[in-house]
Parts: C-alpha cells; sequence; structure tokens
C-alpha cells in the first residue's frame, strides 16, 4: 500500500495486517488490520488518481489509518489528517512521511485548518447521517476539489464483517450508502461518479477471539446460545493462510468527486 506497507508496528503490537492473538480487541485497531490486508487501497487509489491526476496537498478528513491517503499525496507536499481517534492517531504518525495530524473530530468547533488543494473523507460516517452539513465543511478547506468514497455495496455497514453472517443476526441496513448519501446532497450533486469493487479481508490467529468480538458486539450475553454456532458459522468460511485465518467478504466503493475551481 505504497508508503504505508513499509511501516512497522512498535513492539508488542500485531504485526501489520493480522489481528493479534490475546487481549481486548479495539474496533477501530481492528479494522485498520483489516484494510492492511485488504485490497481496498490498490483498487481505489488508481480510480481517484485516474479523475484527480494533480491530488496536490492534501487534507484527510477522518483519516483512519493512512493507508489512502499515503497511497495518494505526493513527496513533499502537504498532508494533514484530521482523524480524533487515538489508535489512529498514534498510527499516522508512526508513518514514514507522516501527516500533521489534528486529533479532532471534523465538527469541532475549535478545529482550524488551512485549505489543501484537495480534500479527502473516505468512508466517514458524517456523509450518511449529514452529507449536505459535511461537504460544505469539505468546500471550507479545498481549494480545487473534494473528494469522498462512499459505501456502494449492498450489504452492512456497521459491524466488521457483517454481511460474513445472516441478516437476522446482524440485523443492519443494507441499503448501499451511496443510495443514501446522494439524495440527501439535493442540488450539490458530484461531478464525477465511479465505483469499484473490492474485498474486505481480515487476517487473525484467534478465530474463536474475533467470533467472541462479534458476539459481544451484537450484544449476545455470553451464554447466548449463538455464540458457538457464529464460530462454527465463521470457520466454514475461513482460509488458511501463512499469517492466520482470512475471513473476507464483498465492498464496494464509490468514488466521488466536486471540482471548485
Amino acid at each position: 500500500m505504497n508508503t504505508v506497507s513499509s511501516f512497522h508496528p512498535p513492539a508488542g503490537r500485531a504485526a501489520h495486517g493480522v489481528v493479534p492473538s490475546s487481549g481486548a480487541l479495539d474496533p477501530l485497531a481492528l479494522y485498520a488490520s483489516a484494510i492492511d490486508s485488504s485490497d481496498y487501497v490498490t483498487r481505489v487509489s488508481p480510480i481517484i488518481h485516474r479523475l484527480v491526476p494533480d491530488i496536490g496537498s492534501l487534507i484527510d478528513v477522518g483519516a483512519g489509518g493512512g493507508q489512502l491517503g499515503a497511497s495518494l499525496v505526493a513527496a513533499g507536499q502537504r498532508w494533514v489528517a484530521v482523524e480524533p481517534a487515538p489508535v489512529m492517531t498514534a498510527r499516522l504518525r508512526a508513518l514514514p512521511g507522516a501527516p500533521q495530524v489534528i486529533p479532532l473530530g471534523w465538527d469541532a468547533p475549535e478545529l482550524t485548518c488551512e485549505p489543501a488543494e484537495t480534500v479527502l473523507a473516505a468512508t466517514m460516517p458524517a456523509y450518511l447521517t449529514d452529507p449536505a452539513r459535511f461537504l460544505a465543511r469539505c468546500r471550507q478547506w479545498a481549494r480545487r476539489r473534494v473528494v469522498w468514497v462512499v459505501p456502494a455495496q449492498k450489504a452492512p455497514r456497521g459491524l466488521i464483517l457483517a454481511a460474513c453472517l445472516p441478516r437476522e443476526w446482524h440485523g443492519e441496513d443494507e441499503t448501499p450508502g451511496i443510495d443514501l448519501v446522494l439524495p440527501r446532497l439535493g442540488p450539490d450533486q458530484p461531478d464525477h461518479v465511479e465505483a469499484t469493487d473490492w474485498t474486505f479481508s481480515l487476517v487473525t490467529r484467534d478465530l474463536k477471539g474475533f467470533a467472541a468480538f462479534q458476539a459481544d458486539r451484537l450484544g449476545w450475553p455470553e451464554d447466548d446460545p449463538r455464540r458457538p454456532d457464529l464460530f462454527a458459522h465463521l470457520l466454514k468460511q475461513a482460509v488458511p493462510t501463512a499469517a492466520g485465518l482470512r475471513l473476507s467478504c464483498h465492498r464496494r466503493s464509490a468514488i466521488l468527486v466536486w471540482t471548485l475551481s
């Protein structure tokens, strides 16, 4: 994943892209490890580069682990990551060519940021819950264009790997995110929209631990009889690899671009 691929976790942390086998799992760290072992960046980044060949300076809103932003920004260009989660900000600061990290949410009243040529937002709850206000905020920071990467698969979007579970277990809305976002933008539609498919993959050395994590996130009590069924269900789908067991599900992302000048 370009510069991200050379990142090495500090001593005591899991290898990049592999879920640790013990200890409590952090949902954000888990998601970041899955992006490391997925083909997300290799499928999405070339499309953004084609639609926006001159990224220039970059403000990466909700930067997460920085995988996509690192693949887009050129060496020597200013890269600002707006990211409030401590597990992600620590990761961002450890990257080679680390961005300037602003550890705040996009709507924090105290947040100030010098504009950049491009503003990027990928996998952000804000464009699902308040897209018009979030787009206005992105426009304030963008000199030339705004780029969003929005979920476009007909599948659940909340629990990690919820798509590997029966719908009666995860209970999530499966409406494609793009179908929720575009109508709520009204007349302020993007200038370009293009979609690509990719595979979300998580590698774990402790499938039982991950199954317990999922059951906890679903709110199932410790004695819920579905817990062993959940583990068995995941075990049937898991693919052995040298690093551990791999679980995968289909994803589709829509790349939205607004050109401001």
